[in-house]
């Protein structure tokens, strides 16, 4: 199932210290599975729904603070 695909390929990515971007279809889980995933390394999780407003000068904030922070980002509605 796409579960166990995310954890496989999201802990990998941890692992390599490199990122991941769980793709599929809407309301098959990729957020709840990657906070859930996030919880059980004891990582810190911000969803963030994007939107047409949002420009690269957000975005760059939005970096800025998960690397001071060391948390893991969750863009939602990232078209």
């Amino acid at each position: 199932p796409l579960t166990d695909r995310i954890y496989t390929t999201a802990t990998q990515a941890c692992h390599l210290v490199l990122g991941c971007a769980p793709a599929g279809p809407a309301g098959t889980g990729k957020t709840e599975t990657t906070k859930d995933l996030s919880a059980q390394l004891g990582k810190a999780v911000y969803v963030i729904n994007c939107g047409p407003e949002m420009d690269y000068r957000t975005m760059g904030d939005i970096f800025k603070g998960l690397a001071s922070a060391g948390a893991w980002g969750c863009f939602d509605e990232f078209n």
